[in-house]
């Protein structure tokens, strides 16, 4: 009887060392170390640091949203941001002419690493990190594409009532880049209308005329944005006059006594495609992320890269 137990014993130990055996030699519980990861990197230029970076592009739209739009705005909202964000990025990718695709600050969209975050947050951080992960995840790789391309998607904070047609501002002809209203950007909200005060001798300076200062022959496109005026007989664009004075928009009107220049814009950024202030208004009112980006961009279709 001891002799039949032990030889049960000794094959089932036998078969616990070749499992044990083939086991050591399988690599079906380890990740595969051959295996390409799908993902799409995008060179960013720190204009801080004036570094290159390699970074995830789902990453990276993390950041931009963070930058660029507040993470207290409703959630639809934010998810029309990640697209128009990545869409923006993929573009910039696929026309880059130097050896990075983007750069961090306003020249191209903005950007934020998770430290910045922190600090821009505070208590708050996990609350909106999360949020704005989550929006840029359930858009994952959706771009906005215009006859089969992927589309230049600008953007801006808010509108003076209407977004403005893209030929005015960066004298391009895009036909999804037209001017619509933008209902939800109006007097109720906080800055819409902000007023500026400059010295005559301030204005000319920073516009490199002489004084004294005199400026005639507004000329205003249909949504009352200025296209070009006179300053002391030299004409200037709207846009290049809103930079040199760092106004907030083109849609201003000018006040001059004596020394003392006051400007009031209307909206805030230049005004071409979606207006982010103008998308929250519309995903609170109960549109979804692709209406917003439907209604901003025209004739577009939301596809997955």
């Amino acid at each position: 009887m001891q002799n039949r137990i032990l030889l049960v014993i000794v094959i089932v130990l036998s078969l616990v060392l070749i499992i044990v055996s083939s086991n050591e030699n399988t690599t079906f519980f380890k990740p595969n170390e051959n295996e390409e990861v799908s993902s799409k990197d995008i060179s960013v230029l720190d204009t801080k640091t004036n570094n290159i970076d390699k970074l995830e592009l789902e990453d990276y739209v993390i950041g931009v949203v963070a930058a660029e739009m507040p993470a207290s705005f409703n959630y639809e909202a934010l998810k029309a941001q990640a697209v128009a964000s990545r869409t923006y990025a993929t573009y910039k990718m696929e026309n880059a002419t130097q050896e990075y695709d983007v750069v961090t600050d306003v020249s191209n969209q903005s950007y934020i690493t998770v430290e910045e975050m922190q600090k821009k947050w505070a208590s708050d951080f996990a609350k909106y990190y999360n949020k704005i992960k989550e929006a840029v995840n359930d858009t994952k790789g959706e771009v906005m594409t215009y006859n089969d391309e992927v589309i230049e998607s600008y953007y801006f904070a808010m509108s003076n009532g209407y977004t403005e047609d893209v030929a005015l501002v960066f004298s391009e002809e895009k036909d999804y880049l037209q001017s619509v209203p933008s209902i939800y950007d109006n007097n109720s909200l906080k800055n819409f209308e902000v007023t500026k005060e400059f010295t005559a001798s301030e204005v000319c300076q920073k516009l490199k005329v002489s004084c004294p200062l005199k400026i005639t022959d507004i000329k205003r496109s249909a949504t009352n944005r200025v296209n070009t005026l006179n300053v002391n007989g030299e004409e200037f664009k709207g846009t290049v006059f809103r930079n040199l004075l760092g106004l907030r928009s083109t849609d201003f009107d000018i006040n001059i006594n004596n020394d003392k220049v006051t400007i009031t814009t209307r909206g805030y950024g230049h005004g071409v495609g979606m207006s982010q202030y103008g998308a929250n208004g519309m995903a609170k009112a109960g549109k979804n992320y692709e209406e917003i980006l439907k209604y901003y961009y025209k004739n577009v279709k939301i596809t997955t890269i």
